[in-house]
């Protein structure tokens, strides 16, 4: 039996009045996930535990097996696993997002936030922006290290876990207020703004209609984290195919390998097919029992508030990944159980990511069901099937 997790990030929503009171996941078509679900069991699982902040980095740990309220120690340390930084007891890891701010302010503290990923940035352009920052900023107490498009880290020696304001909750809204009050934090963030504003990669994306990259923003303080080994969880090898540092950081802190796919870029356009491909031949030619296969797409068209383009992500999921993978592992004649959920969901209407229940397909390639239901939230409460402990959910798919 192999196992497969596809995860649509921040794929579940609320009713749209744009959509005929619809959610994106309801409007899209996703003709293999509603074929799947009418063969599924569905319902809807709780990923956040209560009192948590619903960010990708509990929640995926969640669905991994993790309960974070055991090993949930800061997202930003997990990026620092994928990065490859060797954080030591004493250090602290920040993200460092590149943001946009609105540039007519004479004050920093007065811009507005607009976009946290600066028109999800290309990795080589932000590379180098983040240098410019680097080699004006860093010094023995803080250090900087490039990630993937706008998603990067800072290591703090001796810091603190600090209470930090996570950009893409604050969207449209004047910085004042969400300013770290660790004053060094501060000053490297609008010492940042001066250093990009001009930048010549900046001037350029401002003359082709792009958000320039203006400013750093910290945000997800945390320390080293330890997470104990999948294999020795589960018995299962497993493998992470993702764009995103967060997923493969939580795969080398679980001891995972993550699988590397060009043209993955975490974004709307993102190599969808050869992600499924991948996780595919890991199973089917590698040795493989377990693949989790994350799209970060939705989310990101949540953040920025696109309807038509959340549906788009939906629909290349349904199409591109997860036929992919279903018609790949049944033409290689394996049996094989997978599991299709978001992690969270990140509503339209607030930009920004949410604590309610989100719906689940637990699809049986040797116990096919004959339902009639499709795969959506509305149906997925329907189904009266409820697991209110997101870490516990993945017991269900190894269940034999």
């Amino acid at each position: 039996m192999k196992y497969v997790i596809v995860l649509g990030d921040g794929m579940a929503d609320r009713p749209i009045a744009e959509l005929s009171g619809k959610t994106p996941l309801e409007y899209a078509g996703t003709e293999t996930m509603d074929m799947l679900a009418a063969r599924s069991e569905i319902g809807m699982v709780h990923t956040i535990p209560d009192g948590m902040s619903p960010g990708s980095d509990t929640a995926n740990l969640s669905v991994l097996g993790y309960n974070p309220r055991q090993y949930y120690t800061g997202r930003s340390p997990l990026e620092a696993l994928s990065i490859g930084v060797d954080m030591k007891a004493t250090d602290i890891a920040l993200r460092c997002n590149l943001v946009t701010l609105t540039e007519d302010e004479d004050v920093y503290e007065e811009r507005t936030i607009i976009d946290h990923s600066s028109d999800e940035i290309s990795t080589e352009d932000a590379a180098v922006l983040l240098n410019a920052v680097r080699e004006e900023l860093e010094n023995d107490t803080y250090r900087f290290y490039a990630g993937t498009s706008y998603r990067h880290l800072t290591i703090w020696d001796k810091g603190q876990v600090v209470d930090l304001a996570a950009p893409h909750d604050h969207l449209g809204q004047v910085i004042k207020e969400y300013l770290p009050e660790d004053m060094v934090l501060r000053e490297m963030m609008k010492k940042s703004y001066d250093i990009l504003v001009n930048h010549p990669i900046n001037i350029e994306r401002k003359k082709k209609g792009l958000n320039p990259a203006n400013s750093c923003w910290f945000w997800g303080a945390g320390t080293r984290p330890a997470l104990t080994s999948f294999k020795e969880k589960t018995g299962k090898d497993g493998v992470m195919v993702s764009a995103v540092d967060l997923l493969k950081g939580i795969a080398v802190g679980a001891g995972m390998r993550n699988i590397i796919v060009e043209g993955a870029n975490g974004g709307l356009h993102t190599n969808y097919v050869g992600k499924a491909q991948a996780a595919v031949h890991a199973l089917c030619n590698e040795g493989a029992d377990f693949a989790y296969i994350h799209v970060e797409a939705p989310d990101e068209m949540g953040h920025q508030g696109s309807v038509s383009k959340k549906v788009e992500a939906i629909e290349y999921l349904d199409s591109k990944v997860i036929r992919t993978v279903y018609e790949g592992l049944k033409a290689a004649g394996v049996d094989f159980r997978m599991l299709v959920l978001p992690d969270h969901p990140t509503p339209i209407e607030i930009r920004t990511h949410a604590s309610e229940p989100v719906p689940y397909l637990l699809y049986d390639s040797t116990n096919e069901l004959d339902k009639t239901w499709l795969y959506n939230e509305r149906e997925g409460e329907a189904s009266g099937n409820y697991i209110a402990e997101g870490h516990t959910l993945i017991d269900h798919l190894f269940e034999k």
